[in-house]
């Protein structure tokens, strides 16, 4: 088994890289895995830095990532990949750990999304994906919610994951406190809220609450929140909209004026 370019380091037993694909083994070894040339292209284009290694098979590695480049079998390279017909490439990427702690960031920006309970992967991964697209600074996403550096999540963004801030865990009501404190308006999404979206886009600081896929948003947040909004759909003929489809509506919404 080929060592990593330019490390005079053993490489890691391929077990390593399987571990990556479970939470105990991203927070164990501190990283994660994209995998797809043009998600690693994404992160390589904002951050390099957070780069460990890229893992190549067959005739095309390329020479000019300017990363050490780990060259596997082709059978070594699938055992490893989670998708199932896995592209060229996968990266190995320092994994964030402020995103499982308790604490905001220094500057949270002026729009935060809020998950709570969303436990597709796929639909966590898009609507950070989204986020980001429309701008947003940050998510934070209660300790229920897929973990959004599980493999499944990670492809669902595209490479976006690290273009933003990411809090998970139990400890989101105070995260959501602590953002109203600061002048956020926590407008609530619910399908018997308003359909006026001028509370989307007429705040200055803007916290969007998402629930989860059939329960929505808990009690205890729709008590909490500003504003109620949903995005008005002729419910007699579909009953609600899929929770990435609605908050992208929201996110184009709070976005207009920004």
């Amino acid at each position: 088994m080929a060592r990593t370019a330019s490390s005079g380091v053993p490489p890691k037993p391929l077990k390593w890289y399987k571990r990556l694909a479970t939470e105990n083994g991203r927070l164990e070894s501190r990283a994660f895995l994209v995998e797809g040339d043009r998600a690693i292209a994404q992160v390589l284009d904002g951050h390099r830095d957070e780069v460990l290694e890229v893992l190549a098979h067959g005739d095309n590695v390329p020479g000019h990532l300017g990363v050490p480049v780990r060259r596997l079998t082709e059978s070594q390279y699938r055992s490893i990949c989670t998708t199932k017909n896995p592209q060229s490439l996968a990266a190995v990427v320092r994994l964030p750990l402020d995103t499982y702690s308790d604490t905001l960031p220094e500057v949270s920006g002026h729009r935060v999304l809020l998950l709570e309970d969303i436990q597709d992967p796929g639909n966590v991964g898009t609507l950070i994906r989204t986020a980001t697209a429309f701008g947003f600074d940050g998510v934070v996403l209660t300790d229920k919610c897929a973990d959004p550096f599980s493999p499944k999540c990670v492809q669902a963004t595209a490479g976006t994951v690290l273009n933003l801030w990411i809090r998970r865990g139990d400890g989101y009501m105070g995260l959501v406190e602590s953002l109203r404190e600061d002048g956020y308006v926590l407008v609530a999404t619910d399908l018997e809220g308003l359909d006026d979206p001028s509370v989307l886009h007429s705040q200055g600081r803007l916290l969007l609450a998402l629930g989860n896929e059939g329960a929505g948003l808990s009690e205890r947040l729709l008590s909490a929140a500003d504003h109620r909004f949903r995005v008005p759909i002729a419910r007699n003929r579909a009953e609600s909209l899929n929770v990435a489809a609605c908050g992208a509506i929201c996110m184009y919404l709070s976005s207009l004026t920004c």
